[in-house]
């Protein structure tokens, strides 16, 4: 009977692909991983840098046998540990997935001096006042006035947006880009909702909360009860 391969080599355009076995020993898995990197023709071919993606599917791996792994390959002068990619969550990554997908309703107002700040999406049914700062790693909703500072997408969501009923913010920022909204002249009453996103160019731009349908569709995650 031919012996299963704990650790299968596929090359790539970006570098190597190494997929792990999940059901051998993890001291197995590192032996083979060893003698078939150290004999693979590809990596001893030139000194050329190569990028190293590894997949273990639903094997758990401790932040110490992740260091493990990553020194082993690194051994290898010309190889360079890009991710380990995993099907298992632990218990609090799970959780933190579960509220950064969550929308956190607040009804008050955000005076001066105040800051709130969530995981995943923020729906606040009140005014952030001069000086009040909201901040949310998903998108911000403002059933009001925002006249403060406005934060969307704050561990680094480009794909986040801010939308108030009356858009005047002293600041606006979605993940690193940073702006202040532009002067109105025309009366607040008579203006729509707006929204800010991020651009192509990475600029943000402020339009009316129509413009949201085409630049984020994915806004409608949750039409039907999703």
């Amino acid at each position: 009977m031919k012996k299963t391969q704990n650790v299968t080599i596929k090359g790539t355009k970006d570098g190597l692909t190494l997929h792990l076995d999940d059901t051998c020993s993890y001291e197995e898995l590192k032996q083979e991983l060893d003698r078939k990197l150290s004999n693979s023709s590809r990596v001893q071919e030139d000194n050329k840098l190569l990028t190293v993606k590894v997949q273990v599917g639903n094997r758990y791996l401790s932040d110490e046998q992740k260091e493990e792994l990553k020194d082993l390959i690194r051994q290898k002068r010309n190889l360079i540990v890009d991710d380990i990619e995993t099907n298992v969550l632990t218990k609090e990554e799970a959780e933190r997935l579960k509220r950064e997908g969550e929308i956190v309703s607040i009804a008050r107002v955000i005076r001066s001096g105040q800051v709130v700040e969530v995981l995943g999406d923020l729906l606040l049914i009140g005014d952030v006042n001069p000086g009040g700062t909201v901040k949310a790693s998903g998108n911000i909703f403002i059933m009001g006035s925002l006249k403060g500072i406005a934060h969307a997408g704050c561990e680094g969501n480009d794909e986040a947006v801010i939308a108030a009923s009356v858009m005047k913010p002293s600041q606006l920022r979605i993940s690193d880009s940073i702006n202040r909204a532009p002067d109105h002249s025309s009366d607040e009453d008579e203006r729509s909702m707006e929204c800010a996103y991020i651009s192509e160019n990475h600029q943000i731009i402020v339009d009316r909360l129509q413009a949201l349908i085409q630049q984020r569709p994915n806004l409608t995650r949750f039409e039907g009860g999703r």
